[in-house]
């Protein structure tokens, strides 16, 4: 199974991964020099551990994604929620307004979302 908590550099990478995969390692080497300022060093460290985590497969010097860019998000997402919130998605969603205001157009996006994944409980 994948380790789907990603460092910041990490996410940065699969940013491009994301983006441009099934990509060979050389044009990842001069997206990472070009987006991020890596040296080639830099980009085949990260992409090991990326490996290493089953986030990614190098493969012919061909990477391509394992795990999508949702199934990241949902995780670390979910992550945040039960770790600063204690699972409240209420309270991170406060949290997360603040003084702030909604448009109409968020509300009722939001509202369509909760309808949407809302249990009969």
């Amino acid at each position: 199974m994948a380790e789907l908590l990603l460092s910041e550099s990490e996410y940065r990478m699969m940013d491009i991964i994301w983006d441009h995969a099934p990509v060979e390692s050389g044009q990842l080497v001069k997206l990472c020099e070009s987006k991020l300022s890596w040296k080639k060093s830099t980009t085949y460290t990260m992409l090991k551990k990326l490996c290493d985590k089953n986030v990614v497969n190098n493969t012919d010097s061909v990477v391509s994604v394992i795990v999508p860019r949702e199934e990241v998000l949902s995780h670390e997402s979910e992550y945040v929620v039960k770790r600063s919130f204690g699972g409240s998605l209420p309270a991170f969603v406060n949290a997360f307004l603040g003084n702030g205001k909604l448009s109409k157009k968020e509300a009722d996006e939001l509202i369509r979302l909760i309808e949407t994944h809302m249990s009969d409980e």
